[in-house]
């Protein structure tokens, strides 16, 4: 008889992925609060116990979660804005950069969008606080620098600006799933066409 063939051994790390992107849906799902061990535990397939042969806390599962989508967003946005673009284009970047990481982490995404709120109070999770800092500071210092230059319109509102265009790329998560029929990239195209159609200086006839 043939020898039977073994299956491919699933590496420790790769597991460890596997959990992590099953628990991210369901505390995207479900809500951090809501979300027990156990329940994320079933939907992996395996008993609780053998859950925390990787994780000691749901805490701690949820801290890696939204501690890899940042770090990774913060390397995609600090490439755009150091890279030395005008106003609008690095505005451009960063909202393209924005879509391309709700493709890659949608459900860290979610939870991040619904979670950092009541996360921010912990100790655990004040990470997040800093990087909400980041943020406004990256996209405001944009639009600022945009009227500044006569990129965007002089009586251009940055803040109110800035709060549209963080909601409405963000809330995307919400209803983007990916492998769909747009990519990152083209949805990121359509939004830009549709925002910067407003706040873009029109050149005079």
């Amino acid at each position: 008889m043939p020898p039977t063939k073994k299956k491919p051994q699933v590496t420790v790390p790769a597991r460890r992925s596997e959990l992590l992107g099953t628990a991210a849906e369901v505390f995207a799902e479900q809500g951090y609060n809501a979300t027990t061990v156990r329940k994320i535990a079933d939907h992996a397939g395996m008993l609780a116990g053998s859950l925390y042969y990787h994780f000691d806390s749901k805490e701690s599962m949820l801290e890696e979660i939204l501690r890899t989508f940042l770090d990774e967003l913060w390397d995609g946005y600090d490439a755009v804005l150091g890279a030395g673009l005008g106003p609008r284009e690095t505005l451009q970047a960063l909202v393209t950069e924005s879509f391309r990481e709700i493709d890659r982490h949608r459900a860290a995404v979610a939870i991040y969008q619904k979670e950092s709120k009541q996360l921010v109070a912990q100790e655990r999770f004040a990470f997040l606080a800093e990087s909400q800092r980041r943020f406004e500071e990256a996209w405001l210092s944009t639009l600022e620098r945009g009227v500044a230059e006569r990129a965007f319109r002089a009586d251009l509102d940055v803040r109110l600006t800035y709060r549209f265009v963080r909601d409405t790329v963000w809330v995307a998560a919400s209803w983007y799933r990916p492998g769909g029929q747009h990519s990152p990239e083209e949805i990121a195209r359509q939004y830009l066409s549709m925002v910067l159609d407003g706040i873009a200086v029109r050149e005079q006839p």
